[in-house]
């Protein structure tokens, strides 16, 4: 059979930027394949290329053995192409069947909507991949970020789509839905379909796919097949360096208990919840998602209420209504949800960093505009905030970029405790790394990290002591000597490690 995709010495150039330059991509049908490199490699631009969404410069593209001229997303769609981006493009005020059938909704015999054959279909659908626990007429959005990545995953097969793009699918997923994912993976692939894997988690390359292609500042830099490589050789060719140390930072003695929580309960996300972060430390939590990690996190920020238990920072008692007071009294709140909840994406760069800073720099309500820009370069710099101006719209910016004016919002703030879920979702290897290093400066400089991270390296290479929390309530607190992975899981499991 012919290949499903062959695109060859594909090029894009944005104004000031070539985002791809020469590049090849063959995709064959029954393989996965994964696409990786840094931000701003040319990954997102060749895969709206390949989508319809924007349109190459030069170069030749052939779907399923038929030459594409001029290609728009209802083009692709037509021929069979879907794609689950990271940011999740569904219709969240619908329920789960409305969002299946969008457009196509199934009629009765007088042109009405059949809804019992609508919502029959999609949860004989959702229970064939293993997703019975979704309700196929709950609204979207009363679903948890998981579930709606679970829904955006099941919605192309549904569709029946035979080139299919999965962009960072697991980075909000536990370890179960993960294997469900990869269940439905090699389903597709057993079936003949072509899969495009982007993520910048590399167990999971070696885990389902079957080829890689690197790219690396818009160019095409190799294509072979897993077997033939490692992770270590992998981030070589994406950045450069070797991963060894990625998830090791430098460790400061932890100084006086900067937070400390007893007994917090907000029933029945979680109850008595007990620890302390000191100075200097970074203290994780770690859970499959839907254990309450999420929901303390915002508890002591004071995003969400609680039913009892007791705050104190720096050994005073206090109890935060709203963020505002959370941010008044020093901490800082990075969301896992960073687009929706972490940043103005419509807004510049220099407004995004000052957005918490504003009333330190407003008096009598009037912006100082002198301070206003002298705290923007100051945290574009510090950070190394890749960005042509302050006064750019932060949505231009690459995840990693974002991540970093997220973290300069905070500390334009003064935050000395940071609370961060999940910081470097969405983020590459490079930019990982440049994040670790501002959390090792950070806590030389004494500030208290409370980090949430579903991924395990990750959590285990950072933290010096670490919560696990089972269906919202503790397990044990493990300290950084004691660190194991399969300890940590059983103990997120619900079992004794």
């Amino acid at each position: 059979m012919a290949e499903l995709i062959a695109a060859s010495g594909i090029s894009k150039a944005f104004p000031g930027v070539r985002a791809l330059d020469q590049v090849d991509f063959v995709l064959k049908p029954g393989e996965v394949h994964a696409l990786v490199g840094e931000n701003g490699a040319g990954k997102s631009t060749l895969i709206k290329i390949l989508m319809g969404v924007y349109r190459r410069d030069s170069g030749s593209l052939a779907v399923k053995g038929r030459d594409i001229h001029d290609f728009s997303p209802q083009a692709a769609q037509a021929s069979g192409m879907a794609a689950v981006y990271q940011d999740i493009s569904l219709a969240r005020t619908l329920t789960v069947g409305e969002n299946f059938f969008l457009g196509h909704m199934p009629t009765g015999r007088w042109g009405t909507i059949d809804w019992t054959a609508a919502y029959d279909r999609c949860g004989a659908l959702l229970k064939e991949l293993g997703l019975d626990d979704i309700d196929p007429r709950a609204p979207l959005n009363s679903l948890s970020v998981a579930k709606q990545e679970m829904v955006a995953i099941a919605k192309p097969v549904f569709e029946n789509a035979d080139i299919l793009v999965f962009d960072e699918p697991t980075a909000l997923l536990a370890n179960e839905e993960t294997e469900i994912l990869f269940s439905i993976i090699r389903r597709l692939r057993s079936e003949g379909k072509g899969i495009i894997y982007i993520s910048h988690r590399l167990e999971e390359i070696f885990a389902i796919c079957d080829s890689v292609t690197v790219l690396k500042d818009g160019c095409h830099v190799r294509t072979m097949p897993v077997a033939d490589t490692n992770p270590d050789d992998l981030v070589r060719l994406m950045v450069g360096r070797s991963m060894e140390d990625m998830y090791t930072i430098k460790r400061s003695p932890p100084g006086e208990v900067a937070l400390k929580v007893d007994g917090l309960t907000r029933e029945p996300r979680f109850r008595d919840i007990s620890f302390d972060v000191r100075h200097g430390e970074i203290f994780g939590l770690f859970g499959l998602v839907g254990s309450g990690r999420t929901e303390i996190m915002r508890a002591i920020f004071g995003a969400d209420p609680i039913d009892r238990g007791e705050i104190h920072l720096d050994g005073k008692p206090v109890r935060f209504t709203h963020p505002s007071q959370a941010i008044a009294a020093g901490i800082g709140f990075m969301s896992e949800d960073r687009k929706n909840q972490s940043i103005a994406l419509p807004l510049s760069v220099r407004t995004n960093i000052n957005l918490a800073h504003y009333p330190a720099i407003s008096p009598f309500g009037v912006i100082d505009r002198t301070a206003e820009r002298d705290a923007a370069r100051t945290y574009v710099d510090r950070l190394a905030i890749k960005t042509p101006s302050d006064a750019v719209a932060i949505r231009n910016l690459s995840g990693g970029n974002q991540q970093k004016v997220v973290l300069g919002k905070n500390l334009a703030a003064k935050s000395r405790i940071l609370v961060c879920d999940e910081p470097t979702i969405g983020v590459d290897v490079g930019a990982k790394s440049e994040i670790y290093k501002i959390f090792e400066k950070l806590t030389e400089g004494g500030v208290a990290i409370l980090m949430v991270s579903s991924y395990l390296p990750e959590i285990m290479g950072l933290a010096d002591r670490i919560l696990v929390i089972y269906e919202g309530r503790p397990m044990a607190i493990v300290d950084h000597a004691d660190f194991d992975e399969e300890k940590l899981v059983r103990l997120a499991s619900g079992l004794q490690a």
